[in-house]
Parts: structure tokens; C-alpha cells; sequence
């Protein structure tokens, strides 16, 4: 009854009402809808963005979620660089920084909420590995070393699913670096490709002549920045390579 569900806020107002998607499923009084509205108690979306998602797969996650189109997400990922000015200030996307997790978003969130959520989520684990400091910087890590990492972690989390054999593959993709050899990994090359818009879902062999500065068969060198998202293992093992010939 709409005309009970108004009367009894107006004999009881406070707390007010919390706007926000609510789910119901099962009748309800208007005195229980009262309740749950007064309490706030709205509906989360469940994300779920496993170790390796770049931001496009965040994107389409988000939009899976039923939170709001790709498109919104990608346009945030791609401009709120602001979020990570103080870790990766050369940053054009913050690719590498939305850390792998399962979320909980409502709908009132907006993009640059959830963007920043994750943002946050990378802060705190990188501060658990040392990767950054929440207080006065420390010898050995500074702003320039952290995109470095972070991009040598995503290459290890796109080539390996397994943790064990990360540290190996940094130590191989380390060597590469100081020799100055090309890294030739084909997860940079196929990053290149879903950045144009090009890739088709297959790595073929014409596709190492793609004219971009991720392409790691034709450029040495770490590429402009992180091709996915890492988890933990990866930036752990970006941060301690195992020793390799």
C-alpha cells in the first residue's frame, strides 16, 4: 500500500530513506521495505577480475555485472590517470593498476568509483611487497621503478598461470633486458593489436610485423607500459627475478 508505506515515514523519518537498487525476493510489508530502505541495505553486484585481465576484460566484467556499458569503463581507465600520478606519473591508462580481486559495486557507484576501488586495492598489496610505501620513500624504490615492475609483472602474468614458474620467467625476461635484447613475448604483441582494435583472437605469424611500440619482437626493451593486470606472484616475481643464465 502506498498510502501505509507514507504514513509510516512520516511518523518515522529518521533515519531518512537511502536511495540505491534494492532486491526483494520474497513480499514484503511496507513496514519491512521501510526498514531495509532506512537501513541502506542495497544490492551488490558481484565482479570477479582474476590475476591477468587487461582493462578491456575489466571492462566487459564491469558491463557483465550489469554496472554500466565497456565503453564507460574504458573511458575512465583510459583518462583517470590522476589516480596513479604519484606512482606512474608517465601513465596514459591505468592498465596494471586495477588489482585482480572479486568486487562488490552497487549501482550508485559510478565508473571512476569502481576504477578507484581497485586503484586502492593495488596500493595496499603493493605495499605489502614494498613494491611502494605509505610513508617516507626508502632506498631502492622509487616512482620510476614502480612502472617498471609493473610492466615486467603483467608480461610474467600473461606467459605463466603458474606461480612457481614466475620468478624463472622474469629471470629469463631480466637477462633479455640487461643484454638489450628483445623480450619477444607474444602477449605484448597481442595487446598491441586489441589497443587498434585488430586482434581477431589468434597470434599469427604475420602479426609479429605489427608497427607498435609493444611489439616486443621489434623493439628491445620493456613496452610503454603494463599489458594486463597482475596479481601478487607476478610483481613479486618482477621484483625478485630468479637468477638465470
Amino acid at each position: 500500500s502506498e498510502d501505509a508505506f507514507v504514513l509510516w515515514h512520516a511518523l518515522h523519518r529518521r533515519p531518512s530513506l537511502k536511495a540505491g537498487e534494492y532486491l526483494f525476493e520474497r513480499d514484503a510489508s511496507a513496514i519491512d521495505i521501510h526498514s531495509r530502505l532506512s537501513r541502506g541495505d542495497v544490492y551488490y553486484h558481484t565482479v570477479v577480475i582474476p590475476e591477468g585481465f587487461n582493462m578491456f576484460d575489466i571492462a566487459k566484467a564491469i558491463e557483465d555485472a550489469g554496472l554500466g556499458s565497456a565503453e564507460d569503463f574504458l573511458k575512465v581507465a583510459t583518462t583517470d590517470t590522476g589516480l596513479i600520478a604519484d606512482i606512474a606519473p608517465q601513465a596514459t591508462s591505468l592498465e596494471g593498476y586495477l588489482f585482480p580481486n572479486t568486487y562488490n559495486f552497487t549501482r550508485t557507484q559510478s565508473m571512476h568509483d569502481m576504477a578507484a576501488e581497485m586503484v586502492k586495492e593495488f596500493r595496499l598489496r603493493a605495499n605489502e611487497l614494498g613494491l611502494i610505501q605509505s610513508g617516507p620513500a626508502q632506498p631502492g624504490t622509487t616512482a620510476q621503478d614502480i612502472p617498471a615492475v609493473v610492466t615486467l609483472a603483467s608480461i610474467i602474468e600473461k606467459e605463466t598461470a603458474v606461480p612457481d614458474e614466475r620468478p624463472e620467467v622474469a629471470g629469463v625476461y631480466e637477462n633479455r633486458l640487461e643484454r638489450r635484447i628483445p623480450l619477444q613475448a607474444d602477449p605484448c604483441v597481442i595487446y598491441a593489436e586489441q589497443l587498434q582494435g585488430t586482434y581477431t583472437g589468434a597470434l599469427h605469424h604475420a602479426d609479429m610485423q605489427f608497427d607498435s611500440p609493444y611489439n616486443t619482437y621489434h623493439h628491445a626493451g620493456l613496452p610503454p607500459g603494463p599489458i594486463a593486470n597482475p596479481g601478487k606472484s607476478s610483481l613479486q616475481a618482477a621484483m625478485h627475478p630468479a637468477q638465470s643464465t
